[in-house]
């Protein structure tokens, strides 16, 4: 579902991503992490089509980043921990504002309305204002918007930041559930105890892919005893920081 080849972006004399290259399959969830400057944030925004790589290339559900930008568009969703839904719109508001930005007919979107309010159990708060919805609602609320027009794969941005140890369980048990119908999720997090529910983690270090296995894999690789050990092996070698 998503192959990048030696997937580079430059900014002037300044490498940001530097040659990389790994695939996902469909219906993996695969895991993005790397230290603040690693460079994983400017690689994802390549991957989504909002910004042209330097050099080599990328296709996301077949279609090539930097050529069929639209088409990019139509087959992914997106959820940033940092801006999801427009805080000053309801709930209802924000599901039917989403399904009209993915490109939905009048019908499938109250089709889909009716399906997320009651799957998520929002009747009571669908008039609600998004600014007076505690984080977790929000998430939640925010991560079933970004699946509404049923994309193939889904970029989550740290989209557990903030939220307490139960939400995070229950959303990753909604990540889950779309991984095993099929959807690729492909998430970046600080949480490295998240990064141990994922089928596989990469971990960037100066704009490079210094290490990428199974959990299991880069554990016994590493001789560590959870990824998170893995990953501080790999950030002491960082020359670079945002």
């Amino acid at each position: 579902m998503i192959r990048a080849e030696n997937l580079t972006r430059k900014f002037g004399d300044f490498t940001a991503v530097d040659h990389i290259s790994f695939e996902v399959s469909q219906g993996e969830i695969f895991g993005f992490l790397g230290a603040n400057g690693a460079g994983k944030t400017t690689a994802m925004r390549m991957l989504t089509g909002l910004l042209a790589p330097t050099e080599g290339n990328a296709r996301v559900a077949g279609f090539d980043v930097a050529e069929d930008v639209e088409q990019v568009k139509k087959q992914i969703g997106y959820m940033s921990q940092k801006f999801s839904l427009y805080e000053d719109l309801t709930v209802l508001e924000n599901i039917r504002l989403y399904g009209g930005i993915y490109g939905l007919s009048d019908k499938e979107i109250s089709q889909k309305t009716n399906q997320l309010i009651e799957m998520l159990g929002m009747q009571k708060l669908q008039e609600k204002m998004i600014s007076s919805l505690p984080l977790g609602w929000k998430q939640k609320l925010a991560f079933s918007v970004a699946l509404i027009h049923e994309p193939e794969i889904v970029f989550l941005d740290e989209p557990t930041g903030g939220v307490d140890p139960i939400t995070r369980r229950q959303f990753w048990e909604q990540i889950y559930k779309v991984a095993d119908e099929g959807t690729t999720v492909f998430v970046t997090t600080h949480y490295m105890d998240e990064a141990e529910y994922c089928d596989r983690v990469s971990i960037m270090v100066d704009g490079r892919i210094d290490a990428l296995d199974t959990p299991v894999g880069l554990r016994e690789q590493f001789n560590a005893d959870d990824v998170e050990e893995v990953f501080i092996q790999l950030a002491r070698g960082a020359q670079r920081s945002e």
